[in-house]
């Protein structure tokens, strides 16, 4: 008998199988892929560090996150920086005055602001209510059509009038020439990978793979006092409602006898020209060297494709409208009548970074 079951062995369960066991707890993992680590999970291929699930690069302004997650590994400097390729023309990610003296060829944040300014009115936009009107409203017309509208309607299959305007208000516009994403007090990538992060974190937990929760959970829950799933909500309920909706992404990976395809680690692709939203040239989140320091002389990249999503697939991005909210309200309320803990990216279906995935983790372990 463990005092916890939990329910795959993502950041969420690895955060909270770890917190447990500080606190004296037994814990019994079990997830129904291969592998552990989730989405996150890392393989190395030609001594790459290759994230299968896609980019992931860790940022937090959260002290105490950035401290948990040192636990268990060194982080490098790495700072994401992507490029948009645009028909063959390359832009600095994300806007930024790089971006607009790109664009337009300005150098002036003045220019710029006014060049901006006078799309909007042009456009008539005074209170944006989709993501086109508010795109428009933050970096102008030219922008919104040449970096932002073919990615966003491939990343999310719907024209950008359909789509909420909250989604465009995460990406930073800076009046400044600076080229970094993210604007967090911390940023990096695990030396070694995120497999070897969550290893670590799981060191002294019972873990069992391939075990599928849901198809033997009368059994299962008799392993443990407490159940902690992290799987999707609507699923754990057998869809009662109906099943919430998701992007999916699939990925081609190719190992090329090469030393380097696109000199950059994330590259967008703008244009409805090509039906991958991005793609990824693994080798340099770590700078194109292996952990003794060598420069490799191969490269694995992934194409991303956007998808959407199917039961039976891999759910991916939350479809975060008003019929989706409204169907996940309900689910919320089974969930209230359970002795189980939902945590994490599907359980709570909402899109959360890495470090608000550690954060609510850790939050609800001192909460018990």
């Amino acid at each position: 008998m463990f005092d916890y079951l939990i329910v795959g062995a993502g950041l969420y369960g690895a955060t909270f199988a770890r917190c447990a066991m500080d606190a004296g707890k037994s814990v019994l993992v079990i997830d129904k892929r291969d592998h552990i680590a989730g989405n996150v999970y890392t393989e190395k291929v030609e001594g790459i560090n290759v994230h299968r699930y896609g980019a992931h690069i860790f940022h937090t302004n959260d002290d105490k996150v950035w401290e948990f997650v040192n636990r268990f590994a060194e982080f490098n400097n790495y700072v994401n920086m992507p490029i948009a390729n645009y028909r063959g023309k390359f832009y600095n990610l994300p806007f930024n005055m790089n971006t607009f003296e790109q664009m337009w060829g300005v150098t002036d944040p003045e220019e710029a602001r006014a060049i901006i300014e006078k799309q909007r009115k042009e456009a008539n936009i005074t209170d944006p209510q989709n993501l086109e009107e508010q795109a428009i409203s933050l970096v102008g017309t030219d922008i919104y059509e040449t970096l932002i509208k073919g990615y966003t309607e491939k990343q999310w299959g719907r024209p950008c009038k359909e789509l909420p305007a909250f989604i465009i208000k995460r990406l930073p516009v800076r009046f400044e020439y600076n080229n970094n994403y993210f604007n967090a007090k911390y940023q990096g990538i695990p030396k070694g990978g995120y497999t070897r992060l969550v290893e670590k974190m799981l060191e002294g937990a019972e873990v069992c793979l391939n075990i599928d929760y849901l198809k033997d959970r009368e059994n299962l829950n008799k392993y443990a006092k407490q159940v902690v799933y992290t799987g999707p909500i609507d699923a754990y309920f057998d869809y009662k409602f109906g099943p919430l909706q998701y992007r999916s992404v699939r990925f081609e990976t190719e190992t090329l006898s090469q030393p380097d395809f696109q000199g950059n680690a994330v590259v967008n692709y703008t244009s409805i020209a090509e039906p991958w939203t991005r793609i990824i040239e693994h080798k340099w989140f770590e700078f194109g060297k292996d952990e003794d320091g060598n420069d490799i002389p191969k490269t694995v990249i992934s194409k991303e494709f956007s998808s959407e999503w199917k039961l039976g697939g891999e759910p991916y991005y939350p479809v975060n409208d008003e019929k989706n909210s409204t169907l996940y309200a309900q689910y919320v309320k089974l969930a209230k009548n359970e002795q189980t803990i939902f945590g994490g990216r599907l359980a709570e279906y909402k899109y959360y970074d890495m470090d608000q995935v550690v954060a609510t983790a850790l939050e609800k372990v001192a909460s018990l």
